[in-house]
């Protein structure tokens, strides 16, 4: 059952009147407006500046308005009832700083506000990395939320993860719904469906990590892949790797990867027209999920209850919570976690079934994780680095050497 089944059930007696015309601003490859459509919701407008992003959209939006540049859009067009903007992190740099973002310095965002300050479309969806939470101390989310009030929107947001709604990635990110005609906490903090992740279980579950890192961090997953990534700046791929349970350490395909976030494999196929096709792994690194955004537009029009008891103060300083809601009157954090539906994902070996387009780790990737895992002083699962050293001598490397261990280290073990 995947998550538009299952949320078709949710609260179903329970339909709102809702302008159902979207506007998608920072569009990427359409991953919430994907998710919204199939809750009913009609796609009226796109906007992405990146030529690898409107190849996609125009294929697979091909009737919709397309517009490539924000800051020229005048005005939101009168039919739209719902705007949904991932925009950059990046831009809320100079949020906590900034007395209103309605200026040049505030970046994209203060884009979105311009258009909500010439038309106070009915709701807003907005979707980002939980890093803006305490961002410049908690101060950039604050800021987001303070334009949103002087406006006249109540609003709510949560961390919640795309593990939990039946794919294998490990994915948290912060969705905020800001309404001025239904109650955002009907739709974001109402379903609460906690789930258990796996333990680690070498040699029978797929362990996901990332083999460019390995000195300051892993992004270390059990049965399932590390938060995707939008890869580097000069546009490098930084795909997961994933320790199967039969020793091999392998790259997922593209078109696996895009499963992962939930949409079809070669969506991302008409970004190869205007560019590289290594692009499309940052496209979908960045892009919604689209259970996700299915979840969000199911509750937009079917509501469900809110419960008051899982509140608690909203910190005036420091790291936003992870969850939390205004009602008019007063801002409040909330007590829930990151899954709404907690639908277990099916194995990752048994998701991953692009065998052709699999790669192996290479030698030299391989050894250059080991390289560096070595200066680490990371905790590793036991036995995770001595089987990436098998799959290395397997394939005909070196292993390189390990540090000694000090006298502490010794004594400790």
């Amino acid at each position: 059952m995947d998550c538009a089944t299952r949320a078709a059930g949710l609260g179903s007696n329970n339909c709102i009147n809702i302008h159902m015309r979207v506007a998608g601003l920072f569009a990427g490859i359409g991953g919430l407006e994907l998710g919204l459509h199939s809750a009913g919701f009609e796609t009226g407008l796109l906007c992405d500046a990146l030529e690898a992003s409107e190849a996609v959209l125009r294929s697979r939006f091909p009737d919709v308005e397309y517009r490539h540049d924000i800051t020229k859009l005048r005005s939101l067009p009168s039919d739209i009832g719902i705007v949904c903007a991932g925009f950059p992190c990046q831009d809320l740099s100079q949020a906590g700083r900034t007395a209103g973002l309605d200026g040049a310095r505030s970046g994209l965002i203060g884009e979105v506000f311009r258009l909500l300050s010439r038309r106070r479309v009915p709701t807003v969806v907005v979707e980002n990395v939980p890093f803006m939470l305490q961002l410049d101390g908690g101060n950039a989310m604050r800021s987001i939320v303070d334009e949103f009030e002087r406006r006249g929107y109540r609003w709510a947001y949560r961390v919640v993860d795309t593990f939990s709604f039946g794919l294998p990635q490990r994915r948290e990110r912060v969705f905020l719904i800001a309404s001025r005609e239904i109650d955002p906490s009907a739709v974001l903090l109402s379903d609460d469906s906690p789930l258990e992740r796996p333990q680690s279980a070498l040699g029978r579950l797929a362990h996901g990590f990332y083999w460019t890192e390995g000195l300051g961090g892993l992004g270390w997953a059990v049965d399932a892949v590390p938060t995707l990534k939008n890869g580097s700046t000069i546009g490098i791929p930084s795909p997961p790797a994933v320790l199967m349970p039969d020793g091999r350490v392998i790259k997922p395909s593209i078109r696996d990867v895009e499963r992962l976030q939930g949409f079809d494999a070669g969506w991302t196929e008409p970004a190869v027209s205007v560019g590289r096709a290594t692009a499309r792994w940052a496209l979908v690194g960045s892009a919604v999920s689209v259970p996700v955004a299915a979840w969000v537009g199911h509750r937009l029009k079917f509501p469900s209850t809110y419960l008051a008891e899982r509140e608690y103060g909203f910190p005036s300083s420091g790291k936003a919570p992870r969850a939390a809601r205004y009602d008019g009157k007063r801002r409040v954090a909330v007590d829930i976690g990151p899954d709404p539906l907690g639908i277990r994902p099916p194995s990752l070996v048994g998701f991953l079934d692009d065998h052709e387009g699999q790669q192996l780790l290479s030698i030299k990737a391989t050894r250059g994780f080991l390289e560096r895992t070595r200066r680490a002083k990371l905790r590793f699962a036991p036995g995770f680095i001595e089987a990436v050293e098998r799959h290395l001598i397997g394939l005909g490397g070196d292993v390189p050497p390990r540090a000694m261990p000090t006298q502490r280290e010794l004594l400790a073990a």
